[in-house]
């Protein structure tokens, strides 16, 4: 049960938060994902990313950080019903376990490709300008590398999205110096200073960090 809210700020937010129904399936999956240590987006985030995947009608979309499914469902249900996900995650049995939420959703397994690996050894072997889509929520520092690799994934107006972005309420102290604080707070910086990027920070879930690609 969650906490609570003990202000009207948390109050708004919690609302926001559980405006966004998980059906069975999601549920199911983020049991999964919490009893593996594999923690899953929140609900928020993952209907974000389920509207940013429809609004620019997603075909091709990229997922560092598998987990046990429950992002990956959320994308798949906004994409194109041609549409294919290609997840990268360095643990098999989470992708094992995500595989099975997939099929439970009643996706088949030509809508999903599974790579088993280290993120910032497979992304350079995709295509330049191949995806719609890329959502990052792997090791956080790491971020920046893999914002560099989502530019040139994607096509002009596709989407960077990177959960955790507000990583529990750290990334807005200053006084907060641990290595994956600082590289999402450089993330950030990043992002708002790349000219060929139009940013969105949404407080959705653990903050929800989202980019247009305008330019090559």
């Amino acid at each position: 049960m969650a906490p609570t809210p003990t202000s009207p700020v948390e109050a708004t937010l919690a609302y926001a938060e559980e405006f966004h129904y998980e059906d069975e399936v999601l549920q199911a999956a983020r049991r999964r994902g919490l009893e593996v240590g594999a923690v899953p987006i929140l609900p928020g985030g993952g209907a974000a990313l389920s509207f940013l995947a429809t609004a620019i009608n997603a075909r091709a979309v990229v997922e560092v950080g598998t987990g046990c499914g429950v992002s990956g469902l959320w994308l798949l249900r906004g994409m194109r019903a041609d549409g294919t996900l290609t997840s990268v995650d360095v643990e098999p049995e989470h992708q094992r376990l995500a595989r099975q939420t997939f099929a439970e959703a009643g996706f088949s397994g030509s809508r999903v490709r599974l790579i088993a690996g280290r993120a910032l050894d497979v992304l350079p072997r995709l295509a330049d300008g191949g995806y719609d889509l890329v959502f990052c929520d792997a090791a956080k520092q790491e971020y920046g590398d893999y914002l560099a690799e989502a530019i040139r994934l994607l096509r002009p107006g596709g989407i960077v999205a990177f959960d955790n972005a507000l990583w529990h309420n750290r990334v807005a102290d200053p006084a907060q110096r641990d290595p994956e604080t600082v590289a999402i707070r450089e993330l950030g910086k990043l992002v708002k200073s790349d000219e060929r990027l139009r940013a969105l920070m949404m407080p959705l879930g653990d903050g929800l960090l989202a980019a247009v690609k305008t330019a090559n």
